[in-house]
């Protein structure tokens, strides 16, 4: 086993194998800094590439690239507030409050070294776990694998907001919008509509950037101001060395972080949907004293950020001894192992060790370099936090428009990002957390899926009998209750001193603003969806309409909880400002309602504009009306700016990503 260890380091060291390690690198730290982009297009664009290279050398370029994707994908969730890939949700709850009190750096260091040490202990736990894994893999099967899911969206709706039973509607909202399309058997379409596009689920990327990047580049535009709340000037301890202190200072949790994020990453089908969250659920619950998670605790980046890198190595264990992908990425590296004539399975463990090995060095020694260069390209990086919001919004709104597209290369992306974007900005303004949605609807089929299997193997809810099972749903219970009984704790405490600094990143906590007439509406609204949701149900074959029907019911039962909570604070809130009136004229104003939803019937033109005339050229338009409408830039420098924004999309998208665009309407008439 030595020797294979020793062989797999010296063939990643041989050229063109570290030349292949230095082009992945490379480009994954560019693809992960791209909200909407990240690993898994660029394992389908180097995939091809892979046909005529040796083992060593395919896998030294696709596990460089993706291994260090969930490392730069830090960027936009710290710099933006908007996940730059699924792994990366849960450093938005603390790491975009650093952001906004000025210390992006401090966070960017913390997630840099905790994202390198994690991915090194990621691999040495791989390699430590292989003659372990069989039975551990063994024990779970579908019952087990619902239960899990289950967890995830709990321990998400639980911790992402200031209201556990809020959480838990948004999660089973997502679940529902998981079932939109094909049932999970005899191919029946659900919530179809006659639209061709709602066959099919929603793409999470237009989702998580209509969800999280609409309502912060309205945060940006309205507001106008930078991102961070204080000038540079004010800013206090938050250097990329004190970042990298706090990582060491909190080795324990680095540890536990990754260790966990190795096992997650071995169950099939969760891993980078699920991992982040359990880590930063497990820091919640097991730290001691005085926490500031959800506001800027660095705590808060280091567990998911450690947990997220780590579950790289733990996806390739049974996707190498089992034949069995871990994840979507997990299984196009599958495909790349078949076209270099390898078997998963002993052979990987036997005769091909040396190449295993060659795979667990490449995951180290690119979590290491990438670390380093962003080090090195950090605190340029921090440095925009303090530019001007005007100038950040057009460039963002694009990322945001082309990753939508790269959903299903539709203009029903484009209408679903735009879609969550209002919705994004109702439930920010109202105290709705928005991270349980996404990885509801990540989980949620599977969830289904799994379900109907265990009710036919084991009969309806026989599989709770199994010991693994309801363990689980032990935790499910104490998650709820624990995170219930901490959040009661906290506001009978005092409240945060009006002079804080840290008051001035509220409006990116998750809840952690409440307008009650708002909240009351959005209330409304999920009422009715889950009502018509489940009315349609009843139509559906049985088969297919338990899951979506159980769903909506428990939806409807923590909708009257929240709706009798909600009531009571709106008609307090009514009698302090004097009536129904100006209590609704003083909730448009607290929340600038009024611009947000100027700005998001703005984007709505802009989706417009791309079927109309072209993405190129509508969202060009969009950059030049923006700067000079909104930003009040001068003529020139707003066409400049919009000349170079075309430039990007032909140059990047088309050019070099090959990506097929919308066929504008004009140009069909001629």
């Amino acid at each position: 086993m030595l020797e294979a260890l020793l062989s797999g380091l010296l063939q990643v060291f041989n050229w063109p194998a570290i030349g292949y390690l230095g082009l992945g690198i490379f480009l994954g730290i560019w693809l992960g800094a791209l909200p909407g982009v990240g690993g898994i297009t660029g394992l389908i664009l180097l995939l091809p590439f892979t046909y005529t290279m040796d083992p060593v050398s395919a896998f030294a370029l696709m596990l460089g690239m993706f291994a260090v994707t969930t490392t730069s994908d830090t960027i936009a969730s710290v710099m933006l507030g908007i996940p730059g890939t699924a792994a990366s949700q849960a450093t938005v709850m603390d790491g975009y409050p650093l952001a906004q009190k000025g210390q992006a750096n401090r966070a960017l260091g913390a997630a840099y070294t905790c994202s390198a040490m994690g991915g090194v202990i990621g691999a040495a736990v791989l390699t430590l776990s292989m003659p372990l894994i069989k039975p551990i893999l063994t024990l779970f099967s579908t019952p087990e694998y619902f239960m899990l899911s289950l967890l995830g969206i709990a321990m998400v709706g639980s911790l992402s907001g200031n209201s556990v039973a809020k959480g838990l509607v948004i999660g089973l909202f997502g679940m529902m919008l998981g079932t939109i399309g094909e049932g999970t058997f005899n191919g029946q379409a659900r919530y179809y509509f006659g639209i061709e596009y709602m066959l099919n689920t929603p793409p999470l990327v237009g989702v998580v950037l209509g969800l999280f990047a609409i309502p912060e580049l309205l945060e940006l535009a309205t507001k106008n101001t930078s991102i961070s709340r204080v000038s540079a000037d004010q800013t206090k301890g938050g250097g990329m060395l004190q970042g990298i202190k706090d990582v060491f200072a909190n080795w324990w949790l680095v540890l536990k972080s990754s260790t966990l994020g190795v096992y997650i990453g071995m169950l099939p089908g969760l891993g980078a949907s699920i991992v982040d969250w359990a880590a930063y659920g497990m820091a919640v619950q097991t730290t001691k004293g005085k926490t500031d998670f959800g506001r800027g605790d660095i705590r808060g980046v280091i567990a998911p950020e450690s947990a997220n890198n780590a579950q790289r190595g733990g996806a390739l264990i049974p996707t190498l001894t089992f034949g069995i992908p871990g994840d979507f990425a997990m299984s196009i590296l599958l495909g790349a192992l078949l076209i270099q004539g390898l078997r998963p399975g002993m052979q990987m463990l036997t005769t091909e060790l040396d190449i295993t090995f060659a795979m667990i060095w490449t995951l180290i020694i690119a979590n290491i370099v990438s670390a380093m260069l962003l080090m090195v390209l950090g605190r340029q990086v921090a440095r925009a936090i303090f530019i001007d919001g005007h100038l950040l919004v057009p460039l963002v709104i694009m990322f945001v428009f082309m990753g939508s597209w790269l959903g299903a290369q539709s203009m029903g992306d484009l209408i679903l990002m735009c879609s969550m974007g209002a919705l994004g900005l109702f439930m920010k303004r109202s105290g709705w957390p928005r991270p349980p949605l996404i990885i509801a609807l990540v989980l949620g089929p599977n969830m289904e899926n799994a379900l109907v299997i265990s009710n036919r193997i084991y009969g309806t809810l026989g599989w709770l009998e199994r010991t693994p099972s309801w363990i689980i749903g032990i935790i499910i219970v104490l998650t709820v209750a624990g995170t219930a009984s901490g959040l009661l704790k906290r506001r009978a405490a005092a409240p945060i001193p009006a002079k804080d600094p840290e008051l001035s990143a509220k409006l990116s906590i998750e809840g952690g603003e409440r307008n009650p007439v708002i909240a009351i509406l959005l209330a409304v609204f999920f009422v009715a969806f889950f009502a018509a949701a489940a009315i349609l149900a009843i139509d559906f074959h049985p088969t297919n309409r338990q899951y979506p029907i159980a769903v909506c019911l428990a939806a409807l039962l923590l909708l009257a909880a929240i709706l009798w909570k909600d009531v009571k604070a709106a008609r307090l809130s009514i009698s302090d400002n004097g009536g129904l009136g100006a209590t609704w004229l003083k909730s448009m104003a607290e929340g600038d309602m009024r611009r947000g939803l100027n700005f998001i019937l703005w984007v709505a033109v802009t989706v417009f504009g791309c079927w109309l005339i072209g993405q190129k050229f509508a969202i060009a338009a969009l950059v030049l009306s923006y700067l000079v409408f909104w930003g009040r830039r001068p003529l020139w420098f707003a066409v400049a700016y919009a000349a170079f924004i075309y430039l990007f999309i032909t140059a990047f998208y088309d050019w070099t990503m090959h990506i097929p665009f919308q066929r504008p309407f004009i140009g069909k008439l001629f």
